[in-house]
């Protein structure tokens, strides 16, 4: 029965993959447009004239890698104050946002401009978003609205102290569920004293003061380190215009070159293997198991990507799922995924389950992966893989936001402009041998971070 539901399953996806794919031949080159500014920013346009809107992201080397130890959050809570006021102008008379304005004030004027703009700070970068109709009475105010909101927030310490409130309150909440210390115990554990394993607690919350946040802004957000990606109904010249009304507040460096950042050391690879058996009063065990994985830039990308899909990273059709849910009724869902960043992010399995079959699903999880690595994907698994991710490529730009994301993520790597025209060519080439040598170099079995919350205290009772 669960074989014949299988075949189903995978009928449904082969049938679905073939009319997608034929939509992706169907699709024209994405041409992007690429020029770096005087001031040293660099940007890269989409022209997409098909709606009037205009989607925006500025992407700045000042993720939480670059938290001080003691201080973690500092960069996830100095995008988040950026929208909490802004001061009065210092070159006043220059444009409609001259005043200051307090929190509620900055978000009524942008929605009376029908606008958006919004940051946030993830492991290596952060970004500011801007999102607007093109209107001409419209983009240009919410532009140059933007560019205040960029340069000068105006941190004001009673509301740090209240959203600090706020936060410490979310962290003592989110402590009381099982996945939240799961995780925690699993990036502390994957990377060591490495940035991307920082926790943010009530204590680093606590000495984090407006003036940090002040600093990290000036000494990180300047124009020359800026990648600007622009996807909407806008010309080249126009979206220089655009960029450079919006960075014109920040103070940029005379030659259009920042001086170097410091350093950020690598992860590096686990020498044994660790194993953490958390107790914890549950109805389901929670278990995540990897190690770090690889860098965005390095080569073996695609073959790790097409390999994941078959691994477990194709949800229903995955190995994982097969071997676990369908065969062993031990998890409902299983999983894994590579996120590599600037560093070696982490190749993670993940599942649930119940605390007195712990043991066994994780055995038959690290078997699955041991075979996978040694053998690779089956000539069935890497067709059926290939076809569905080509077949589901138009799913991944049919918007402005989605195409964005896309033009971002190129900007931020430094990848090819030609990327997504590739991309389904990319994946088409990947081999059986390239998923297997791609999985052998940068995994070891024998060598994963093992992390299970609930299961102990289910043995002890």
């Amino acid at each position: 029965m669960l074989a014949t539901k299988k075949k189903m399953r995978m009928a449904l996806r082969s049938v679905c993959a073939t009319l997608l794919l034929g939509a992706a031949q169907a699709m024209a080159a994405i041409p992007i447009q690429h020029w770096t500014q005087p001031s040293g920013a660099k940007v890269y346009l989409v022209e997409s004239p098909s709606i009037p809107m205009v989607d925006v992201q500025m992407d700045f080397d000042a993720g939480s890698r670059r938290d001080p130890a003691d201080k973690a959050g500092l960069a996830g809570v100095t995008a988040g104050m950026t929208s909490k006021g802004i001061t009065a102008a210092r070159t006043p008379g220059s444009g409609p946002y001259d005043v200051a304005l307090d929190e509620n004030q900055l978000g009524e004027a942008w929605a009376d401009l029908g606008a958006s703009f919004s940051a946030s700070a993830g492991n290596d970068r952060m970004s500011f978003s801007l999102r607007s109709l093109n209107y001409p009475d419209l983009l240009a105010k919410a532009v140059q609205l933007g560019a205040r909101q960029l340069a000068d927030p105006a941190f004001p310490d009673n509301i740090w102290q209240r959203e600090r409130q706020r936060l410490s309150a979310s962290i003592r909440e989110a402590n009381t569920k099982p996945a939240t210390i799961a995780g925690k115990a699993y990036a502390a554990a994957v990377y060591g004293a490495h940035p991307y394993g920082y926790e943010t607690t009530e204590a680093t919350l606590a000495r984090i003061t407006v003036q940090d946040m002040q600093k990290a802004l000036r000494q990180q957000v300047e124009p020359c380190r800026a990648k600007i990606s622009i996807v909407g109904a806008v010309t080249r010249a126009q979206a220089d215009a655009m960029v450079t009304t919006l960075l014109s507040r920040l103070p940029a460096a005379a030659t259009g070159r920042c001086e170097p950042l410091a350093p950020v050391a690598e992860v590096q690879p686990l020498a044994a293997p660790l194993v953490r058996e958390i107790p914890f009063a549950s109805a389901q065990a929670h278990v995540l198991m990897g190690q770090p994985g690889y860098k965005r830039s390095d080569p073996d990308h695609f073959a790790l990507l097409v390999g994941n899909y078959t691994l477990g990273g194709g949800g229903f059709v995955s190995r994982l799922t097969e071997e676990v849910r369908e065969k062993r009724g031990l998890s409902y869902s299983v999983y894994s995924y590579f996120a590599p960043g600037l560093h070696s992010g982490a190749f993670t399995v993940g599942l649930q389950t119940r605390p007195d079959q712990t043991a066994q699903a994780v055995q038959v999880s690290r078997d699955v992966l041991a075979r996978f690595v040694a053998d690779g994907p089956t000539p069935q698994e890497l067709k059926a893989a290939k076809d569905y991710m080509i077949g589901g490529f138009p799913l991944l730009i049919d918007s402005n936001r989605k195409l964005l994301d896309n033009v971002a993520n190129i900007a931020w790597h430094n990848l090819p402009l030609d990327y997504l025209d590739t991309w389904t060519r990319q994946v088409e080439r990947i081999t059986a041998a390239d998923i297997k040598a791609a999985f052998a170099r940068k995994l070891q079995p024998q060598r994963m971070v093992t992390v299970t919350v609930g299961a102990v205290a289910a043995r002890q009772q």
